[in-house]
């Protein structure tokens, strides 16, 4: 037994040396762990927070756009992007609340809304989608140089039918025909890929390409030629 005492003092005394020589780095290892999980985890509610606060704000531009209230949807969507402009929520609240201007007729609310979508929003189909209605709206006060601007980076392969189309129509506005008939034959292009692909689907491209197609006979027709 006293073997036994003395085995077990002198494990014990080593225990105390190497905690003497390594205690201050362990207790500080565990310190910065303890820590690092409590950030996480308070990083994780915080984030949580975030969402729920700007998925509340969206539901609400959403409610006033229905009811047409676009006094009321712009201000919500600028509450949105002021507080939790780092949320998908803020580019979907500038982008619903822009349409909302539109109706209204304040094309000028709708323009900054769709501009800070197109360079702000954190889902790039919202950066695209918002490009896209900024592109139509510039067309339609005849800033076409501008409205080019906006559809030069490629978009994802679902938007990239609708942004070639529109760039067709600013170049037939611009009457620049050869220039426009190649944006409307590129648009069908990528069109036809996408219904390649998209097997039992494809059938609800068919009249969007047919429309498509009129405009290229159209601006073909306007020109002299033939399809």
């Amino acid at each position: 037994m006293a073997a036994y005492d003395l085995e077990e003092q002198e494990q014990l005394d080593e225990l105390k040396t190497w905690w003497k020589m390594h205690g201050n780095l362990v207790t500080a290892v565990i310190t910065v762990a303890a820590m690092a999980v409590l950030a996480w985890q308070g990083w994780n509610w915080w984030q949580r927070n975030q969402a729920a606060q700007a998925s509340g704000l969206y539901g609400g531009v959403q409610i006033a756009a229905a009811q047409k209230d676009a006094k009321r949807a712009r201000e919500l969507a600028g509450e949105l992007i002021d507080k939790y402009s780092g949320t998908t929520y803020a580019g979907l609240a500038a982008l619903l609340s822009a349409k909302a201007q539109a109706d209204g007729g304040d094309i000028k609310s709708a323009r900054a809304q769709l501009a800070w979508a197109a360079d702000n929003a954190k889902d790039n189909g919202v950066r695209d989608l918002a490009r896209l209605r900024l592109a139509a709206v510039l067309l339609d006060e005849n800033a076409y140089d501008e409205a080019l601007g906006k559809l030069t980076a490629e978009p994802a392969a679902a938007l990239a039918p609708r942004f070639g189309e529109l760039r067709g129509d600013i170049l037939a506005a611009q009457g620049k025909a050869a220039e426009a008939k190649t944006a409307y034959e590129a648009a069908i292009a990528k069109l036809d890929a996408l219904i390649k692909e998209g097997g039992s689907e494809a059938r609800a491209h068919g009249p969007y390409r047919e429309m498509l197609q009129s405009k290229l006979d159209a601006l073909a027709g306007g020109r002299g030629e033939g399809k």
